[in-house]
C-alpha cells in the first residue's frame, strides 16, 4: 500500500472526522484492491476509485507487484480535476 505525497497531503487538510473514514477505506484497499462498488475511470485505463461518504479515492492496482497505489484523494466535485 502506498498513498502519493500530493494525496497524503490532501488527506491531512481534511477534518479529522474524515481523515478517519478515509484512512479505513484506504487500508481497507490493501486487504481487497477490488471492492464492491469500486468503478473503473472512463478515460484513464488503469484507474479505479471508490466513494467514502461524499469524498472518492483514486487509485492503481499493480497485482504483479502487490502494489495499491493511491494517486488522488477529494470531494466529488473536484477530486477528477487533477486528473
Amino acid at each position: 500500500m502506498h498513498v502519493d505525497r500530493a494525496a497524503a497531503k490532501l488527506l491531512r487538510k481534511l477534518d479529522r472526522p474524515v481523515q478517519a473514514r478515509l484512512v479505513t477505506a484506504i487500508a481497507g484497499l490493501a486487504v481487497d484492491p477490488r471492492p464492491a462498488g469500486v468503478k473503473a475511470l472512463v478515460g484513464h485505463p488503469g484507474l479505479l476509485r471508490i466513494r467514502v461518504g461524499s469524498y472518492r479515492v483514486v487509485y492503481v492496482v499493480r497485482d504483479d507487484e502487490l502494489i495499491v497505489l493511491v494517486v488522488q484523494l477529494g470531494h466529488r466535485s473536484d477530486v477528477y480535476d487533477a486528473l
